[in-house]
C-alpha cells in the first residue's frame, strides 16, 4: 500500500491550469498532488551571445523553491543558486530545447521560469510538464502578435517519475516514497515515444536490467497520461 493509496501505476492528481498569471508570454500553475509550480515563458528578441549570427535562437531555464515551499524554510538563492537548482535548471533547459526548431525561432531566446509553491516531491519533473505547456501557450501567443514568423515547437514534452520502494516499481513518487527510495529515476520523453533524457540512481541498492525495463514501462504509460493532460489544458 502506498502513503497515498494509489495504485503502483497510478499517477497523482494532475491539474493544470493555464494562464494562471498575466504577463507577456505564456504560464501554468501546475498541481501533481501536492507539489504546486508555477512555470512561465517571457521572449527575449535577441539570442545567446554565442548563436548571434547563425540565425539560430535559444531556449533557458530557470529553477527556484520559495522559502515557504517545504516545511521547513528554504533559504532564498542569492547570487549564486545552489547545487540542485543549478543541475534542475540545466535539465528543464536541456528537456524543452528538444521541443524547439532554433531556424523557427529565429535570432531571439525563450526563457522558462520555474518556481516551486509547494514540494512533495517530483518538483523537476513537474516543471518539464508545466514548462511544455507555458512554452505551447507563449508561442500562440507570440504569433498571434507577430513577434514570431514560424511557429519553432516541433514536439511535445512531459517527464515523470519512477522507482522501487520496498522492493516494488512506482510511478510517480512523492516524497515519502522518494526519500525511502532504494532506486530513483526520472525520465523525460517525447510524443513520437523516444526519451530525452533517463536520470537513474541505485540509491539503496542496485537494480537489474528487468527492473530497469518495468521502470520505464510505467514512466511510458505516465507520460501518455501527462501528455494527455498537457493537450487538455491547451484546449482550454
Amino acid at each position: 500500500m502506498r502513503s497515498d493509496g494509489r495504485n503502483r501505476d497510478e499517477l497523482r492528481k494532475i491539474e493544470i491550469i493555464p494562464d494562471f498569471t498575466h504577463t507577456s508570454g505564456g504560464s501554468v500553475l501546475i498541481k501533481c498532488g501536492n507539489t504546486h509550480v508555477l512555470c512561465t515563458a517571457m521572449l527575449d528578441n535577441k539570442t545567446m551571445p554565442f548563436k548571434e549570427g547563425t540565425g539560430e535562437g535559444w531556449l533557458t531555464a530557470e529553477y527556484a523553491m520559495l522559502p515557504s515551499s517545504t516545511i521547513t524554510r528554504k533559504q532564498r538563492e542569492g547570487g549564486k543558486p545552489d547545487g540542485r537548482s543549478t543541475e534542475i535548471k540545466r535539465l528543464i533547459g536541456r528537456s524543452l530545447r528538444e521541443a524547439i526548431d532554433y531556424k523557427k525561432l529565429g535570432e531571439r531566446t525563450i526563457w522558462i521560469d520555474c518556481d516551486v509553491l509547494q514540494a512533495d516531491g517530483g518538483t523537476r519533473t513537474a516543471s518539464i510538464t508545466g514548462g511544455y505547456v507555458a512554452l505551447r501557450l507563449g508561442v500562440e501567443k507570440w504569433l498571434k502578435e507577430g513577434l514570431l514568423e514560424e511557429d519553432p515547437v516541433v514536439r511535445q514534452i512531459s517527464a515523470v517519475s519512477v522507482g522501487i520502494v520496498n522492493g516494488e516499481p512506482i510511478l510517480d513518487l512523492c516524497y515519502v516514497e522518494d526519500s525511502h527510495a532504494d532506486v530513483d529515476m526520472n525520465v523525460i520523453s517525447t510524443d513520437e515515444g523516444k526519451f530525452v533524457e533517463i536520470q537513474g540512481t541505485g540509491e539503496g541498492r542496485s537494480f537489474s536490467s528487468a527492473e530497469l525495463n518495468e521502470l520505464l514501462s510505467l514512466a511510458e504509460k505516465g507520460n501518455a497520461e501527462l501528455r494527455a493532460a498537457q493537450l487538455e489544458a491547451l484546449k482550454r
